[in-house]
């Protein structure tokens, strides 16, 4: 561990407007707000440098100097657009959104992203706190299946009662943990996203489409968060076509990768049939979650202030005002070049799933005819 003497001061910001009104003293507590990205990144990250004794600070005002970081949906409400004077290292928490135009440097959660943005880190989401882990007494037996997350994030097939219905004909019990609250709001949060107890394996799906799955890249903005509990929980996971599940595969039993209803059905029985598979996957995953225990990520954390933000800042205090302002005016131009390219492709996809539409409906409508 270095001496962090001289070390630039260091400021998680969250504004008076969105501080909470709890904060919790131990980071493994099961809080609702580490449900939101703002908490779960800003200040799950400061509590937990601060409890390995890393000289930071969490403040509701901006600071004048040093290196600052703040989540990406914060910067989205400040108006003018936050802009890093010659003293300030703006840090963006990217999380799922676009780049922030005027950040000089962006944490992202899914080490794709850090190959396609410039100035972008790699660091491992932070993984559920308090998590309970699976009942090892429950043995090879597989009766529950769950998914834990947002709604925006489970395909719609899989919140059809169709779905329950087809898992009760396997003798499966369907035990989705849903929530549907605001980036800014957690009051509402259902806090059972900790609990594997009683879980045998989770299924982790955003859609089958293959066309939307390419238009978000693999969901390259999207972290490997829900493998990485499943690992620590010791539950199998079932899985989609995600860039951030394959970047972090090593071998067959990280996980099962399937691309629709007839795979995921398919893989459900199949570890219905080999109990052993079952408990191999099981085995894997516990020795896979070694890597990403909070401990582990807490020095990825210090290893990246010390080695890239510090040296940055003092780069960027030492540059000239001229150079200065044309580092910003080129991030921000690649800031909305990037805005015009997802919009563009978002339009595409829009006008071809319409297309698709009418000409299945053009075929009904024919044969419909044809038969009267």
């Amino acid at each position: 561990m270095k001496l962090l003497q001289n070390f630039p001061p260091i400021y998680f910001y969250i504004p008076k407007r969105y501080w909470p009104a709890y904060i919790p003293q131990c980071t493994d507590e099961n809080w609702s707000g580490f449900g939101l990205g703002i908490y779960a990144w800003t200040l799950q990250t400061y509590l937990r440098l601060k409890a390995d004794n890393f000289p930071c600070q969490l403040v509701d005002t901006l600071p004048t100097e040093g290196i600052m970081l703040v989540h990406r949906n914060i910067l989205q409400t400040h108006r003018p657009l936050l802009k890093p004077n010659s003293n300030l290292l703006l840090i963006c928490l990217k999380a799922e959104a676009l780049p922030y135009p005027y950040a000089q440097l962006h944490i992202v959660q899914n080490p794709v992203e850090s190959l396609t943005h410039k100035h972008s880190y790699f660091l491992p989401h932070w993984p559920q706190p308090g998590l309970i882990p699976r009942d090892p007494s429950r043995g090879a037996r597989i009766e529950t299946v769950a998914f834990f997350g947002h709604t925006n994030n489970l395909a719609p097939e899989l919140k059809h009662d169709n779905w329950a219905k087809q898992l009760q004909e396997l003798g499966l019990q369907w035990r989705p943990v849903v929530n549907t609250n605001n980036w800014d709001s957690h009051h509402t949060l259902d806090t059972r996203w900790n609990d594997y107890s009683q879980i045998d394996v989770v299924v982790a799906v955003r859609s089958f489409d293959r066309r939307q799955t390419q238009l978000y890249q693999q969901y390259r903005s999207k972290p490997a968060t829900k493998l990485y509990n499943a690992w620590l929980a010791g539950t199998p996971a079932v899985l989609g076509p995600e860039s951030a599940y394959r970047a972090e595969r090593q071998h067959e039993l990280d996980y099962l990768e399937v691309n629709s209803i007839a795979d995921l059905i398919g893989a459900l029985k199949q570890l219905q049939r080999d109990r052993s598979l079952h408990q191999a996957i099981i085995q894997n995953g516990l020795r896979r979650a070694q890597a990403i225990q909070p401990a582990n990520i807490t020095q990825h954390w210090r290893q990246f202030l010390e080695d890239v933000a510090a040296p940055t800042y003092y780069q960027w205090r030492t540059s000239s005002t001229w150079s200065q302002q044309i580092v910003l005016q080129r991030s921000y131009w690649r800031f909305n070049r990037h805005q015009g390219r997802k919009t563009l492709l978002k339009g595409v996809y829009r006008f071809r799933t319409k297309l698709s539409l009418t000409r299945r409906l053009n075929a009904l409508k024919k044969k419909g005819s044809r038969a009267s």
